[in-house]
């Protein structure tokens, strides 16, 4: 990590998670970007420091990140091995990931959901954060699946990016969220079909709602896309 960043490592109950942070301290209010990590990945993973460095080296935000259940840090239960085992069959026989792969971060985010709300409870009484800091989600993938029950239900979010998910488990809960929202599909996605794809983003009650759709596979989401949500939580959450 670049040093003009503060990384700190935390624990909110049972979950580990790190804050970054401007290494000169801000001062207080400046938004803070909540960030859901992908699944079979952690907290550190090189898509997370990569983001995380942007949005405080470019916007001067402070970025969260805590180990969603059965990931980095937290140890499985019986259920992550029996339900990740069942996509290793599933995606080496050849068949559709898409079941197996909604069914589990289902059961993950109802998990989650309340961690990452605890998460936020903490982070807002440190002193250069405070409650009045806009806060911001940004998680693709499984961090999509976790986010958006959690902006759902959560008023102090106050803008999303979200990407790359089925609809099947999400739908109800789009179509509670009214923040702006962007969110970023891969147009031969081999995984989601586009058409999924695009019933999650039609599901969305925001009045303001971007839609990246980027040629490519499930794996080739653009790099720029993390540039672009630095842009849009620069729009949102700053004057």
């Amino acid at each position: 990590m670049h040093d003009t960043i503060r990384e700190r490592d935390f624990t909110v109950g049972e979950v580990p998670g790190v804050l970054w942070s401007p290494a000169t301290t801000p001062a207080p209010g400046r938004p803070l970007i909540l960030m859901g990590h992908g699944g079979g990945t952690h907290k550190k993973a090189p898509a997370m420091t990569g983001r995380a460095e942007l949005l405080v080296n470019q916007a001067g935000f402070h970025v969260a990140v805590i180990d969603a259940p059965g990931h980095g840090d937290r140890p499985r239960t019986p259920h992550d091995d029996r339900e990740i085992a069942e996509l290793y069959r599933a995606r080496a026989a050849g068949e559709p990931e898409g079941p197996i792969a909604v069914r589990y971060n289902a059961h993950l985010a109802d998990q989650a959901v309340p961690e990452w709300r605890a998460t936020l409870d903490a982070l807002q009484e440190l002193p250069e954060i405070g409650p009045e800091a806009p806060v911001g989600y940004y998680g693709i993938n499984m961090g999509t699946a976790i986010g958006i029950p959690f902006v759902a239900t959560e008023p102090r979010v106050r803008a999303a990016v979200f990407g790359q998910h089925w609809p099947d488990a999400l739908t109800a809960h789009a179509r509670r969220i009214t923040v702006p929202v962007e969110f970023a599909m891969q147009w031969h996605d081999e995984h989601i079909p586009r058409d999924a794809a695009l019933t999650l983003f039609d599901a969305f009650a925001s009045p303001e709602k971007t839609l990246h759709a980027n040629a490519g596979t499930h794996k080739q989401l653009p790099r720029f896309e993390a540039d672009s949500a630095v842009r849009f939580f620069l729009r949102h959450l700053t004057v």
